[in-house]
């Protein structure tokens, strides 16, 4: 992170997640937003109509519009109409959303509008609907004369908000702003927030800037009807335009790592300057594969690296082949598959890259050969992409015989084996899992348990979620890893120091002990009266797991709390899980370690209750704070003693109600 003494600008550390990064800058930033929001960018807009439904003003002191038309494809036509007339617009949006809108695009980048729109990346329908993580949308439209940008975390999301606008501004080229879905726009990580006077400041008052075609004082003609005569020549005109967006993301770049100390390019090294084997990725995974390759590194002694690619329109070509020429072999990672195509996207132009290069042409490096690059498919779908798949990935660089194309994380002839998954996250690091059901508020839970460890403890947090479309009513997984650095590690948690069992049936439909580490505690929602009521309920492969793991098992009946303090029948599901919140300040190690009272710690929480749910009136903060404050105090433990015993199993203990 950047130090303040150095740089004017270093940022307001808060937590957020992606969405709430790119919200925050395009409410500060912008005039108006067109959206149809589609899942995984709802959260985008929603955030965005919230700040217009509260009178929010940018930073120019106007007030924000917010227009929703009847399709995706009407969004992004009424973002040209803004556009046209002068206006400063912007767009959320993601999958089948973002293809229905091609034909608009087209369009956009043909009159140089430099509009922003934001997607959650995300898988589309060519094999069975998903809402969750891919870039099949992105590579969907990679031809319609856009600049493409990829954040890897949520930080990086806000942040190429603010550059892509200062880019596409200075280039007149409309700019998508993409992160992972779901993995990155509903992960809450520490940000730091861009500074107004900094906003204002880096992509300056949008009325000065902006050319309104429909100004009758200054009459433009566009959008006309073009035939054999003009039309190629307009078309081939439009070079002009293109070749000024390297030069204009880069000195957006380097604007912004002056004032913030954030660096950013068209492509990020990592362990690259002695690597003889490297990994190429855009989005969440690139950071995962960063975090596995210090542990390769360091356990195994192989030199590889990685390369996150943040700029993939325009392609950073002579950028990669720089930093790729010497390697033994190259992997590209992808979050799509094209079957039918000579190479997925990202290898097809890093391999048109290296031919350009080695036949010497288009200013490209001159090199005496192509390493062997290899491509996968990896993470579709939001499919999990683990330290030992990247382990894996690079023994397979090293092998006599690599397979040209695999795939990672399914079982399949052409998947890679994994045999070794190591625990990458930082020193010290305590993280939860916990199985509930959709609609219990587990994940908003979640994310204030995220927000209290972040403001209140100091500490690095990463909170997400995992559940289905279906969401309500089925089962749900949530994760949360608190670290003294960074987390980087966007992947499933098998190792764990904390299991919360919100619903208890995860015990007869799996394994939620799985991965629980030695000393560690599983805290369970049971209507019990007695620890040996609640002992005798649990399965007994789980209660070996318990005796050999030494771990604590703590229970409350969050159900009985959430009716006793909840008046509103509509709040009283998502109520139980707000419980959790007390019970874990209470059994994770932090309260300790930082010497904090119980004052101390509940100031701390009503800040982040209020900031979640202030809005909804004194009650309803009241309300939240006393189920928090008995998940503190009311808690029990069932004793070592009663875990000896043998009882007969029942199929669950307790269970939500």
């Amino acid at each position: 992170m950047a130090e303040s003494k150095k740089f004017p600008f270093p940022g307001i550390p808060t937590t957020s997640d992606g969405a709430g990064t790119v919200v925050w800058v395009e409410t500060n930033i912008s005039q108006g937003a067109c959206a149809y929001p589609i899942t995984s960018s709802t959260t985008m807009g929603g955030g965005f109509q919230v700040a217009v439904s509260n009178g929010w003003k940018n930073l120019w002191g106007e007030t924000l519009a917010f227009i929703e038309p009847e399709s995706e494809h009407s969004s992004a036509s009424s973002c040209e109409g803004f556009a046209v007339a002068g206006g400063r617009v912007t767009n959320f949006t993601s999958g089948q959303g973002l293809v229905l809108m091609k034909e608009v695009l087209y369009t956009i980048s043909g009159k140089r509008l430099p509009v922003v729109f934001h997607i959650g990346s995300r898988a589309l329908t060519s094999h069975s609907l998903n809402v969750h993580a891919g870039h099949d949308d992105m590579m969907a439209v990679a031809d319609t004369g856009w600049g493409m940008l990829f954040a890897k975390n949520a930080q990086e999301s806000g942040d190429l908000a603010l550059i892509a606008r200062r880019a596409a501004e200075a280039s007149e080229t409309p700019f998508l702003n993409a992160q992972d879905g779901f993995l990155t726009t509903h992960t809450v990580e520490n940000v730091v927030l861009p500074e107004k006077e900094f906003m204002k400041q880096y992509v300056g008052d949008p009325n000065k800037k902006l050319r309104n075609l429909m100004d009758p004082d200054n009459p433009i003609m566009s959008g006309v009807v073009q035939n054999q005569d003009s039309y190629m020549k307009g078309k081939i005109a439009q070079r002009y335009f293109y070749q000024r967006v390297p030069n204009a993301l880069q000195e957006a770049f380097d604007e912004f790592y002056r004032l913030t100390g954030r660096r950013y390019d068209f492509i990020e090294c990592y362990k690259m300057e002695d690597a003889e084997y490297a990994m190429i990725a855009m989005g969440g995974m690139s950071e995962t594969a960063m975090a596995t390759v210090d542990w390769i590194r360091e356990e195994k002694k192989v030199k590889v690296g990685v390369i996150n690619v943040w700029s993939y329109r325009p392609f950073p070509g002579a950028q990669l082949v720089t930093a790729l020429k010497n390697c033994k072999a190259v992997t590209v990672l992808e979050r799509m598959d094209d079957p039918l195509a000579p190479s997925n996207p990202l290898t097809r132009d890093l391999k048109a890259a290296f031919s350009d290069a080695l036949t010497g042409i288009f200013n490209m490096p001159k090199v005496d050969r192509i390493p062997p690059i290899l491509s996968s498919a990896a993470g579709l779908g939001s499919r999990d992409a683990r330290p030992g798949h990247f382990w894996a990935v690079t023994q397979n660089m090293m092998a006599a015989k690599p397979k040209q194309f695999f795939c990672l994380g399914i079982k399949h002839p052409l998947a890679l084996d994994m045999d070794e998954d190591p625990d990458v996250r930082p020193e010290a690091a305590f993280s939860m899992r916990g199985h509930s059901v959709g609609g219990f508020g587990s994940v908003t839970t979640n994310k204030v348990i995220a927000t209290i460890a972040g403001e209140v403890f100091g500490a690095h947090v990463q909170a997400y979620p995992k559940y289905g479309s279906e969401k309500k009513g089925l089962p749900t997984t949530y994760y949360l890893t608190i670290a003294k650095d960074h987390v980087r590690t966007h992947c499933e948690l098998e190792m764990i120091e904390l299991v919360v069992l919100n619903d208890t049936n995860a015990l007869v439909s799996g394994n939620p002990l799985l991965g629980l580490a030695d000393g560690g505690a599983v805290f369970m929602q049971s209507d019990k009266a007695t620890p040996e009521e609640v002992w005798s309920g649990i399965p007994d492969y789980a209660k070996r797991t318990l005796r050999e793991k030494k771990a604590k098992l703590y229970y409350l009946d969050m159900v009985k709390v959430a009716r006793e303090v909840c008046s509103s029948p509509d709040l009283l599901m998502r109520m139980q899980g707000v419980v959790l919140v007390g019970t874990f300040m209470k059994v994770t190690p932090y309260q300790k370690r930082l010497k904090l009272t119980d004052e101390q710690i509940f100031e701390g929480i009503e800040k982040v209750v209020r900031k979640y749910w202030g809005k909804r009136g004194e009650k309803v903060v009241a309300e939240n704070m006393a189920a928090i404050k008995r998940g503190f105090l009311e808690f029990k433990e069932v004793p070592a003693q009663a875990m000896k015993s043998e009882s007969k199993p029942m199929a669950a203990a307790g269970g939500a109600q």
